[in-house]
């Protein structure tokens, strides 16, 4: 009889560790699961915020010709009005890395170039490149003073940088002849 005992008590044991689960050690949990996982639930997107489409460049460049593009910036760069929020009384040194994150607008305020999906940054596009460019130096203007984000930022040094290079934009700074006889005595 105890033979026939043990052997149950050791059958219920191999039964007992098969359906008990395994605990993970939470240590080896990242954070970014949990968030990935949340992702899969959340609601959808709004199309405002949506930046998955992809617009063609020809299009960008016909916006910028368009009544609708004159209603909303006038006759001003892009960047002329832009305020960015932040929090503190003192603005930060850098802009942010970058306003879309996943295909979709993750600030409160996005850049020029990010919060209207019709801006495209190409070297085909001069009209848009000119925006950005110093008219008096012909220097690109620092994301300090557009206001624009470090990514888009990026990708308007790669543009100008390729449309000198194709010749779509002139980059030398013609000579100022300056009248000197105003400061003498």
């Amino acid at each position: 009889m105890p033979l026939v005992l043990n052997k149950l008590q050791f059958a219920a044991s191999l039964l007992r560790s098969n359906l008990t689960p395994k605990v993970i050690p939470v240590k080896f949990i990242h954070p970014t699961f949990i968030k990935y996982d949340n992702d899969i639930n959340d609601e959808p997107v709004p199309i405002s915020k949506d930046r998955t489409k992809v617009i063609p460049v020809e299009i960008s460049m016909k916006y910028l010709k368009s009544s609708a593009y004159k209603k909303t910036y006038g006759e001003y760069p892009v960047w002329k009005y832009y305020r960015r929020n932040f929090k503190a009384q003192i603005p930060p040194q850098k802009t942010r890395r970058t306003c879309i994150r996943g295909g979709v607008i993750s600030t409160g305020s996005p850049c020029p170039i990010c919060r209207d999906e019709y801006l495209i940054l190409d070297y085909r596009n001069i009209d848009l490149l000119k925006q950005f460019i110093s008219e008096h130096s012909g220097e690109i203007l620092s994301y300090n003073y557009t206001g624009i984000c470090q990514k888009a930022y990026k990708d308007l040094c790669v543009a100008v940088m390729k449309a000198k290079e194709y010749g779509l934009l002139s980059y030398d700074v013609p000579f100022r002849y300056y009248d000197y006889s105003e400061w003498k005595n």
